[in-house]
């Protein structure tokens, strides 16, 4: 039962009818564009275009005979190096890196409707977005694990011991004279008395509004 995940299979996209093209070397520092590829009338293959993600293996392009299922070529997709590249020229269009006994290929890819094309990059974009978060909570830091950035050490007791009183100072009230307290931090000592606003200037009254007749 250990490598029974890897045997499920799920078809993330499936497209009946799609062309392959032989495609000419890439020219340095240019995209590829389907225009260049001869009559696109005329395709090197037809048959059917499956996306499969197997297990942990991942997903595959899978080019098939549309009658037989026999397969044509097949293109690994991982999403750090994607092995399919849009062209400059067209929305219908695609170059794919395809892979036999470690041998790779560049074909070209074409779909008969956009609604097609649209669905099949939609897939890979879907794919890609499941694949980023499986390896994001794959590399977050366990709950139980401390942050690095707070220093080890025993954790300090603020609690109140036994017989330990705090004072409080209200603005506008005279403090107390000289009290023996300790603080919260066990340190004693005697608080002097203050004479509350004493050294605050007080301020005249508004004018009144009335006036003499």
């Amino acid at each position: 039962m250990d490598g029974f995940d890897d045997e499920i299979e799920s078809i993330l996209y499936i497209a009946r009818e799609i062309s392959v093209y032989k495609i000419p070397p890439l020219k340095k520092n240019e995209g590829h564009r389907a225009m260049e590829w001869g009559d696109l009338g005329q395709p090197l293959w037809k048959g059917r275009l499956r996306i499969i993600e197997k297990g942990s293996t991942g997903a595959v392009l899978m080019f098939e005979d549309a009658s037989t299922g026999e397969l044509f070529a097949k293109a690994p997709y991982d999403p750090e190096h994607p092995c399919v590249e849009a062209v400059l020229d067209s929305s219908r269009y695609f170059v794919v890196r395809v892979e036999d006994s470690g041998k790779k290929a560049y074909i070209g890819l074409g779909f008969t409707e956009r609604t097609e094309s649209f669905d099949f990059n939609v897939a890979i974009q879907d794919y890609e977005k499941r694949w980023k978060a499986a390896r994001t909570i794959e590399k977050e830091p366990e709950a139980d694990t401390p942050s690095p950035h707070v220093p080890a050490g025993p954790k300090k007791d603020y609690s109140l011991k036994e017989g330990q009183t705090f004072s409080i100072a209200i603005p506008g009230r005279n403090k107390p004279t000289s009290t023996n307290t300790t603080n919260l931090l066990g340190s004693t000592g005697a608080e002097k008395s203050s004479g509350g606003l004493s050294g605050i200037p007080l301020l005249p009254p508004p004018p009144s509004s009335t006036r003499k007749r």
